[in-house]
């Protein structure tokens, strides 16, 4: 008898090949645009609000239909979806291309955010998240500097090259997915007799009173623009600070795509020790001080990015962002940790969603900000703006901790 996949091993597998194709992509990527499209700053950071502003329309209705119909129907659309896009950005090398592309990638995205966590939370009960999230955060991780081996090695022979096998590879993917994801544990959100609109407004409402009942979630809904609001800014103009800025040393007469390269997989070896501390610590003690890291993690980022700005050298500005990518990837699988044990399993779909939206929103509004700051003044001055919006985040997770900790003292004070 063919003996059956568990679902965490199916998350694994989903999280390998997922990071796989992604890093396939996002090592060449900016290279591409930057050398082939001849993309300026401003341009290249409206890429990614095409992309974010998709994600930003579609990202509650897609978390609805997953805590609604399936999680697992969802997760394998937006796979194909982004499947898609990629292969058409890789074949049609124009800025109109890219940007429908981005658009047909925010699409996919959002039918996945939210959806593969509330899946493997409902599929392994709710019960070690801390352990399935780190180790899938480091499974992706290894695949992750796979993918950026093989990016570097297919995009010397032709740029575009793996951005195409990409694609393919999500289309072939989803395909997969098809036959080994199960979900016996979903449990639809409840719906009486309401048809589907009423079914997408009843939901919506009972994530959005769930996040006002619990502080920690309240605090969440502020920072998650936050994190968009720097994010954009750094992940379309770190690549083209290297290249315009910094340079690269004059070694081999290597070409740039070698150079990216070689950042993304130290980042990326640097980034897995980082998370194997993380979940080592956790194994040896049982838990993570999670409120208190966080906010150092935060605060380090900062003053990471403001340094990666300021150099003017290819040494200092290469140890400046590894040290911000290492500590970016730990801060990742532990604050998702912390955010979905807040959340009841029935609408944890439609509640992380909505944080995706609001992260969404926050890169709409300050990545084409950050890219006329580029385009008019320097890239350097809009890395060291997006950094300076790090430090309330910190003092956000501490304030929602303490709220949340008075809240318990005060219900575990009320007579039973």
């Amino acid at each position: 008898m063919q003996r059956k996949i568990s679902q965490p091993t199916v998350y694994f597998i989903y999280s390998g090949a997922s990071a796989l194709f992604f890093s396939l992509v996002f090592t060449v990527s900016e290279v591409y645009r930057i050398e082939t499209i001849r993309l300026n700053p401003l341009q290249l950071v409206l890429v990614g609000t095409a992309l974010e502003a998709a994600c930003f329309i579609f990202e509650i209705p897609t978390g609805i239909v997953a805590d609604i119909k399936s999680r697992k129907r969802s997760i394998i659309i937006g796979i194909a979806l982004i499947g898609a896009a990629f292969t058409l950005e890789g074949s049609v090398p124009s800025f109109p291309v890219v940007i429908l592309s981005q658009v047909l990638w925010g699409l996919g995205y959002t039918f996945t955010s939210g959806a593969d966590d509330a899946w493997i939370a409902d599929e392994a009960g709710g019960q070690n998240l801390d352990s399935i999230y780190l180790k899938g955060t480091q499974i992706a991780q290894i695949s992750s500097l796979i993918g950026i081996l093989c990016s570097t090695l297919l995009g010397s022979v032709m740029i575009s090259l793996p951005i195409i096998i990409s694609g393919l590879s999500f289309l072939a993917l989803s395909l997969l997915l098809i036959f080994l994801m199960k979900e016996p544990n979903f449990t639809p959100a409840p719906v009486g007799s309401r048809n589907s609109l009423q079914q997408m407004v009843h939901t919506f409402k009972a994530g959005i009173r769930h996040i006002r009942g619990n502080p920690v979630l309240m605090f969440m809904v502020a920072i998650a623009p936050l994190y968009g609001l720097y994010s954009e800014g750094v992940d379309r103009l770190w690549t083209i600070h290297f290249l315009r800025d910094i340079g690269f040393p004059d070694f081999g007469n290597l070409k740039s795509v070698f150079w990216i390269g070689m950042i993304e997989g130290i980042a990326m070896l640097l980034s897995i020790a980082a998370v194997e501390y993380i979940k080592r610590r956790m194994n040896r003690t049982g838990r993570l001080d999670r409120v208190w890291l966080l906010a150092c993690i935060n605060t380090l980022m900062a003053a990471a990015l403001i340094l990666f700005g300021l150099s003017g050298s290819f040494s200092l500005a290469l140890s400046a962002y590894l040290g911000f990518y290492m500590l970016r990837t730990a801060n990742g699988p532990i604050y998702r940790a912390w955010r979905n044990q807040n959340i009841k399993p029935e609408i944890r779909a439609t509640v992380i969603s909505t944080y995706g939206q609001m992260d969404s929103l926050g890169q709409i509004i300050g990545g084409p900000i950050l890219g006329y700051l580029a385009l008019k003044s320097s890239v350097s001055l809009a890395i060291i703006a997006a950094a300076v919006i790090l430090p309330p985040v910190s003092v956000l997770l501490l304030c929602g901790a303490k709220k949340n900790k008075l809240q318990e003292a005060g219900e575990t004070a009320l007579p039973s």
